[in-house]
């Protein structure tokens, strides 16, 4: 589990598949030396696992599933820039929000807007994705942990300080960009309940209309 606060932006340095794998190399020098085999780290949003490391880089691997899922599997390269954030401790303040690290799926930057504070406007690839997302609630792009400020049937739009700008690979969006998105897990568990409950409701009602029937 994640805050959605980067600590440091690293560069790809080797990418192939390894069996039903895919093997990830990243350097990332002062972050590469504090890892642990087998530890999580938010790489660019998504939980991967670290499988080797050096006081320079490390490997991780990902499922086809995250590869599918994520900009992954159509945009890195060699030198692709991504977001790194090592797993949140339970001492540790939330000063993000609670991140899974599990992708939902992606969407495009429409538009972004303003000079200093910008508002970047994103369509999801699955509209039903919008469902997750709230008016001032907590979004998570590339990892990054942002506050909704506005939703619609259609887009989302987040707000963008210079700092988040500068210390994240965000900096780097433009119209078209790509990003990976997770919305709130709050939201997610009331939707399923909500689900579970509705159904649930309409089997006592054809149960009972059953009953009356008899």
């Amino acid at each position: 589990m994640f805050t959605g606060l980067i600590e440091t932006i690293g560069s790809v340095k080797k990418f192939h598949q390894t069996g039903e794998f895919y093997t990830l190399t990243i350097e990332a020098e002062n972050f590469s030396g504090e890892l642990k085999i087998g530890q999580s780290v938010s790489v660019s949003g998504a939980c991967l696992t670290v499988t080797r490391n050096t006081a320079k880089d490390f490997d991780v691997e990902m499922m086809k599933e995250t590869f599918k899922r994520t900009w992954f599997g159509k945009n890195l390269r060699t030198g692709t820039k991504v977001n790194l954030e090592r797993a949140l401790k339970l001492t540790d303040r939330l000063d993000g929000h609670l991140v899974l690290g599990h992708v939902d799926g992606m969407a495009k930057l429409s538009e972004i807007k303003g000079t200093e504070t910008k508002e970047a406007i994103f369509i999801p690839d699955d509209k039903n994705l919008l469902r997750g997302i709230v008016e001032k609630g907590s979004v998570c792009i590339d990892g990054v942990s942002l506050t909704v400020i506005n939703v619609n049937d259609k887009n989302f739009s987040v707000g963008l300080i210079p700092a988040t700008l500068q210390a994240t690979t965000l900096g780097n969006l433009k119209a078209g960009s790509i990003i990976n998105l997770e919305t709130d897990i709050l939201g997610k568990y009331i939707e399923r309940l909500s689900m579970f409950n509705s159904q649930s409701n309409k089997n006592s009602g054809n149960y009972l209309m059953s009953l009356l029937e008899l």
